[in-house]
This record gives structure tokens, sequence and C-alpha cells, in this order.
């Protein structure tokens, strides 16, 4: 078996809170603003979308890699406030591995500790487990990022171990990374109503 995944579709996630749509060259307008304002956003991003040219690189990049089937990413509306709060997407989607990663996801200041990031992480275990049919789904972080670790812990994610010196930094030098993960059974059997039960709406 291999994942049901169209690069093609035009794939819409979406509950009462936030909605989830493919990332377009368009939004670069709905995005500039956290570039331009909040440039802390990517203290631990290898992809950075600081500045005006730093978002048209983030967003080209991420229509690139969508092209080849490597990605896919989505631009956040937060449906309680009527805004765009951020951006989310699945990586290195490995069809005949049944496995995707999900990261690249952050938000505006404004949105963080308000309850979106669980239902945006809720809608996209549900579609890759529910929809693509995903036996694994992977998460890295910056091993010195203790919120984003604590925010995928709090949802259930398994801590794998770090990967020492393996990615650089747009800094300079090179950073560890946090690696855990979802596996099929335990989105089944606990993961989904962990996320469920955290929710606010």
């Amino acid at each position: 078996m291999t994942l049901n995944y169209d690069l093609n579709a035009e794939y819409i996630l979406e509950d009462e809170r936030v909605l989830l749509r493919p990332l377009q060259e368009s939004d670069y307008d709905n995005l500039l603003p956290f570039a331009l304002n909040e440039p802390d956003t990517w203290k631990y991003s290898y992809l950075s979308a600081r500045g005006e040219d730093g978002m048209r690189r983030y967003i080209k990049d991420a229509l690139d890699n969508r092209a080849t089937g490597k990605e896919y990413a989505f631009i956040v509306f937060d449906k309680q406030t009527q805004s765009y709060a951020g951006s989310t997407r699945f990586y290195d989607i490995l069809p005949a591995w049944q496995t995707v990663q999900l990261g690249y996801t952050w938000y505006g200041q404004k949105y963080r500790g308000t309850g979106l990031n669980k239902h945006c992480k809720y809608l996209m275990l549900q579609f890759a487990f529910d929809d693509l049919n995903a036996l694994r789904v992977e998460f890295r972080a910056d091993a010195r990022n203790k919120h984003s670790i604590a925010a995928m812990k709090s949802i259930g994610c398994t801590p794998e171990g770090i990967l020492r010196n393996n990615m650089p930094l747009q800094e300079g030098g090179r950073r560890d990374s946090i690696v855990l993960s979802v596996l099929k059974h335990e989105w089944e059997g606990r993961v989904k109503q962990l996320i469920k039960s955290k929710m606010a709406y």
C-alpha cells in the first residue's frame, strides 16, 4: 500500500475554529505583516520568512516543493478572529513508506496559546491517518526549542531521540534536532481523544 496522496489536489482541512487551505503565491500579502513585524517567529527555523524577501523565498520554496511532491503547505485562517494566523505543512512525503513529516509550523504572536494549534494538529493528523492512510507522522524541532517540544508532547507525540548536529542554522553553526512521532495505532487508540479533550472552542 501507499499514501492516498495527490499533489495536485486542493485539500481543505476545516472545523469550527480553523481553516487550512493550500498556500498560494497570492498569500504573500496575507503573511507579510508577520515577516515584517515578528521576525523572532523563525528563531529556531531552518527556513526563515523574515522580511519581504524572506517571505517571498518562503512561499516560493513551499510551492516549488509541492510541485515535486515533496511537500504540501497550508495557510492557517483563524475563524475566531477572522484573520490569517500563520502556516504549516506536510513535508518529506514518502508515499511508498506511508510516512509524512508535519512541521514548518508557525503562528503570529497573538494566536499562540489560544488553542488554535491543537485544532490545526488534530485536522492534520486526522487527514494524514484517516484520509492519506499514513502509518507514521513524524515531527522534528530544534532541541533547544522547549516551547515547541512541550506543545508536541502535549498532543501525544512520543519522543524518539536526538539527531546530533544534523542541520545548519541560518545564523551559522548547526543544531541538534529532536525527533517525535505518532503512529497510526496510537492515533486511533489515544492521541485522537487526547487532542479532542484539550481543544478550546
